[in-house]
């Protein structure tokens, strides 16, 4: 059937003049018309496209009229073609049999007798042309239709979401392919109302039928999800959305919607609440015991397998001891000692490290022989993990399912995840038990032997420390051999490159020497932050002032794809904290910041005053008071939950091995900490991450640190003024001294605090006192100095340390004219700092 929109008449009248006739009286009314000679002339003609024909009965009798059938049968259904037939004078078609068939052949005939006016024929013509346009019309809309259909199944296909109708009078149900395959079946598999219902949990059939019955009672959309069981006896979840369909009466007659499986969906949800709740109760937990089963009752649940549990590993008998294991009601425990070749040939995989999956036990070639003795303790299916430590087997995560079971990917995956969480955790609860007993029996045998001896007693109490900090240290030494590997070789290359002469060489080694210096002082002050133990130097400051004239710095250290925006309040609250160490953390959050941004985006630093009450507080807000709040957001990937919840754990970090320590918001964690306040972070995953620092209001009246930027801090020269170095340390003393003299200072050296202060009593013109915190034979550089400015009430003191207990310098600020500088650092920032000092002291 020609598909063209033509709505030219094909006129056959091949005797006399009926064809000119015809055309003629058409043409002049201003419809298009063409004649043709011939039946198959005119079936070719009606093919290439016509809106409708006029032909003669004497051109029809006696002709080969299968052509015209066939190219009405080949209509399609939005077609009813037009003829119009001219008959002779006294032939009129109750008294024209044969006109009578062509009626009956033709289908939609007009009879015309001949001779006819004119008018007649053209009025007719139109009437024709007007009803194929209409059949036209219909044919756009059915196209309409279809391609309207062929789009809505092809975005319900793509989106896995299945179409349903169900008649509410008759009962019927009409569902897509896509939404059987929700109840499990087959596209030609038939799914009626009752198959749907049977296929309901029955726990949740009740619901089901009231949510029905609510929508059509109400005219509300239907919206519900519920478990299914498919015929394999599986368990899934649906969700179906409806919505009421009215007849002219506004009386309901069917509900239409869709469906779509989200088995996935909920797992994954379940999955990771579950890992929440591991965590939260791993914690709790006092006994590894307690801590396996439970991890067993979470997979178990999760999963709804028959069994779970974890077994200790004796690999040379090929057994595992099962002390408590977790089954589901019917499934009794397999608590003891088991035999691995009772039940299978897998024992080498799990010996290699290799997880064992097996879907079905009659099956497997490793279970075959056994798969009587598995499907006894309700293990037809299985997974077994191993838990490796120092490359040896050493337990076992399980889980048992009565039913044959293909075991998902994700599965898979959840189950390792809680295998690793678990074993972790039981290790660390059992060092810890370990060492608390090993500290109870230190201090009895403590207790038992002072009388003997503060020199047994100490040594007791060593080997306690030495214990805790073995535990506590063993994650540094990879990095700190990699850090020492970098500067060891650098400084052999140098060495090297000396004796050969080839001395141009030498600056890139000296410069990978120098990388490597700064990453391991930055490792330790991070460890420091973390631990609160870092050397602050607090003053009361203006974080208003020092945001402001960080900004252009903090711009540059993220790349020009990402915006920083500074927005502050108009006057802010004095804190009293360390301002090097403040911008640093301010550094450190921009950088995460940046890295959650890799397309680039914002990073917004806000300054405000915020004052927290008691009832008012959050969870896991700050103590009530008043704080200066510094806020960090950034337009980045955003944060899960659980990811925030060991976001400040030292060396956790989610970048790649070998690009990020993990110490960066713990290194933030602790220096607000050891300042007196509190971090809170907001994010949500795909919308960005707050990062919100509270420091306390402070009350100290000094003067307002507003120290001039980076960019505005230059070296001075000097005038030869004097510097006493004090330190127990021969390499440090000589390193400061040399540099300093290097740059025109005079300097006096000493090793111990006594000797510093009989040089001090003795020598008047030192106008910079130079110590370490810690020094030997009774006298810290805190004491010394605390002695010496007692003799020099204007002497200058800079404290050089790497590390100082509370005992020392205590939680308030130093007195006027004291000041920090932490180790490492480098000969630049020393000379910087002693050149201000010593201008200050004249």
């Amino acid at each position: 059937m020609n598909r063209t929109l033509s709505e030219r008449a094909i006129v056959l009248a091949p005797l006399g003049r009926d064809a000119a006739v015809a055309t003629a009286v058409l043409a002049e009314a201003g419809l298009d018309a063409a004649a043709v000679a011939d039946v198959p002339g005119f079936v070719a003609a009606l093919r290439e496209g016509a809106g409708f024909a006029i032909v003669t009965e004497d051109a029809l009798r006696g002709s080969d009229l299968r052509a015209v059938a066939e190219f009405l049968a080949e209509q399609a259904e939005w077609s009813d073609f037009p003829f119009i037939v001219l008959t002779a004078r006294g032939g009129g078609i109750e008294r024209n049999p044969a006109a009578s068939r062509l009626l009956e052949m033709l289908g939609n005939v007009t009879f015309l007798e001949r001779p006819f006016h004119p008018t007649s024929l053209v009025s007719l013509a139109r009437s024709a042309r007007r009803a194929r346009l209409r059949q036209y019309e219909a044919r756009r809309r059915l196209e309409e239709i279809r391609e309207g259909q062929e789009r809505m199944s092809l975005a319900l296909s793509a989106g896995r979401l299945g179409s349903w109708s169900f008649h509410l009078a008759t009962g019927d149900l009409t569902t897509s392919p896509e939404g059987k395959a929700h109840y499990g079946r087959a596209p030609d598999e038939p799914l009626t109302l009752e198959d749907l219902r049977d296929a309901i949990h029955p726990d949740d059939l009740p619901r089901w039928e009231q949510a029905v019955a609510g929508s059509v009672d109400s005219g509300r959309d239907l919206d519900i999800e519920y478990r299914c069981i498919w015929p394999d006896r599986s368990l899934h979840r649906v969700k179906i959305n409806g919505r009421i369909e009215r007849d002219a009466a506004d009386v309901a007659v069917r509900i239409v919607g869709v469906s779509q499986d989200v088995t996935s969906a909920r797992a994954t949800e379940h999955r990771r609440a579950a890992l929440l709740a591991l965590g939260d109760g791993l914690r709790n937990k006092l006994e590894p015991t307690e801590m396996t089963y439970l991890a067993a009752e979470i997979l178990g649940t999760t999963l709804g397998v028959s069994r779970a549990g974890y077994g200790i590993i004796d690999p040379v008998a090929e057994t595992v001891t099962i002390e408590r294991d977790w089954n589901q009601p019917g499934t009794r425990s397999i608590s003891g000692v088991l035999q691995f070749r009772d039940y299978g040939t897998y024992i080498e995989e799990l010996k290699q490290g290799e997880t064992v999956v097996v879907a079905d036990a009659r099956l497997d070639p490793r279970t075959a022989d056994t798969a009587s003795e598995l499907e006894a303790i309700h293990a037809r299916s299985f997974i077994n993990m191993p838990l490796i430590d120092h490359n040896n087997f050493v337990a076992l995560l399980f889980l048992n399912h009565e039913h044959v079971r293909e075991w998902t990917p994700a599965e898979l995956a959840f189950v390792r995840d809680v295998a690793d969480r678990t074993h972790a955790a039981v290790e660390r609860r059992v060092a810890e038990q370990a060492l608390a007993s090993l500290a109870e029996n230190l201090e009895q045998q403590v207790d038992e032997r002072t009388r003997e001896s503060e020199a047994a007693q100490e040594q007791l109490r060593q080997s306690q420390k030495m214990e805790a900090v073995g535990q506590l240290t063993g994650g540094l030494a990879h990095d700190f051999n990699n850090l020492l590997m970098g500067v060891s070789g650098a400084l052999d290359l140098i060495g090297r490159r000396a004796k050969q002469e080839r001395f141009a060489e030498i600056p890139k080694y000296l410069e990978m020497a120098e990388g490597g210096i700064a990453r391991a002082a930055g490792l330790t002050h991070r460890l420091l932050a973390f631990s609160r133990r870092q050397t602050l130097d607090p003053k009361p400051t203006d974080l208003k002032s020092v945001v402001a004239n960080l900004a252009d710095f903090l711009q540059r250290s993220v790349g020009p794809s990402i915006s920083v925006t500074v927005q502050h309040q108009m006057t802010l609250w004095p804190t009293l904290i360390d301002q090097n160490q403040f911008e640093n953390a301010l550094l450190n959050l921009c950088i995460n910041a940046r890295d959650a941004m890799p397309d680039g985006g914002e990073i917004v630093i806000e300054t405000e005053n915020r004052t927290v009450d008691q009832t008012g507080s959050a969870a896991d807000a700050p103590e009530p008071g008043d704080y200066v709040r510094i806020t960090v957001s950034d337009t980045g990937t955003g944060m899960a939950a659980d990811i925030i919840e060991r976001a400040f754990d030292p060396f956790y970090t989610t970048k790649p091995l070998g690009e990020g320590t993990g110490l960066g918001l713990s290194m933030v964690y602790g220096f607000v900490r050891q300042s007196g306040g509190h971090v809170r972070i907001e994010s949500q995953v795909g919308e960005g991450t707050a990062v919100h620092l509270y420091f306390p209001r402070s009350e100290h009246r000094e003067a307002i640190a507003t120290a001039p930027s980076r960019q505005e801090r230059r070296d001075q020269p000097n005038r030869g003024e004097t510097v006493m170095i004090v330190d127990d340390e021969v390499l440090i003393r000589t390193l400061v001294a040399e540099s300093l003299e290097e740059l025109g200072y005079r300097t006096i050296q000493a090793s111990d605090g006594v000797q510093a202060l009989g040089i001090i009593g003795d020598a008047s013109g030192i106008d910079l006192l130079i110590t370490d915190v810690g020094l030997p034979n009774g006298l810290n550089g805190r004491q010394l100095a605390d002695a010496a400015r007692t003799r020099r009430p204007d002497l200058n003191v800079l404290f050089i340390t790497g590390y100082a207990e509370n005992t020392v310098f205590g939680d308030a600020p130093l007195d006027g004219g004291m000041h920090l500088l932490t180790k490492p650092f480098e000969l630049g920032e020393l000379a910087r700092r002693v050149s201000e000092l010593t201008r200050a002291q004249t």
